[in-house]
């Protein structure tokens, strides 16, 4: 483990226990998930994923825990700090409310020696998939991700949750011609199939 990273694990620590406390359902989302699997380790990223319901409790949670609140102008996630690593409270990605099957379907793992539920691998490609536009095109996060988990990753299932976006096109190409995708991946994506759900 990096020591530079220290403080990002160490704050996941704290902010896991404060959530599993206060009784708040939750998952660790973002490149720590993907982080918990074998992926690369991120370098400032720490994503909490909580429903619409439960976000102001949860941010309240952090910081009755120690964490100070931040002012986020975005109104899709809520913002706490501890020292210099900052948490995100994510509650509705891509325009998209994290549900309670999602954290039911989130895999319980032991993360910096506390176990909690951990996003599940598709559910963080897909949301990283959806909110790609036109200034936001950046691949290669997604793209070390994928690389990284390739076997635990449902393709067709992965091409039929992002096929709505014509930003993740390219994406399947690229994880195809760079041969980061399995075998047995349909060609074309499907159609008609909501995101997330």
């Amino acid at each position: 483990m990096k020591a530079e990273n220290r403080p990002l694990l160490d704050t996941l620590r704290l902010c896991a226990a404060t959530l599993r406390d206060a009784h708040i359902p939750f998952m660790l989302g973002g490149s720590l998930a993907v982080w918990a699997r074998g992926g690369p380790m991120p370098e400032k990223d720490l994503d909490l994923m909580v429903t619409p319901d439960d976000a102001g409790a949860a941010l309240q949670a952090l910081v009755d825990g120690g964490l100070a609140a931040g002012d986020p102008p975005e109104e899709w996630l809520y913002k706490a700090w501890l020292d210099d690593v900052m948490v995100d409270v994510i509650f509705r990605p891509a325009g998209i409310p994290v549900s309670a099957e999602m954290i039911d379907r989130a895999e319980r793992m032991a993360v910096v020696a506390v176990e909690m539920p951990v996003m599940s691998i598709n559910d963080v490609l897909a949301t990283k998939l959806a909110v790609m536009g036109e200034r936001t095109l950046d691949y290669a996060p997604v793209l070390a991700m994928a690389r990284a988990v390739r076997e635990q990753i449902d393709w067709n299932r992965l091409r039929a949750d992002a096929a709505d976006s014509p930003y993740a096109k390219p994406f399947f190409t690229l994880v195809e011609e760079l041969d980061i995708v399995g075998e047995g991946v349909d060609a074309a994506p499907a159609r008609g199939v909501h995101v997330l759900g």
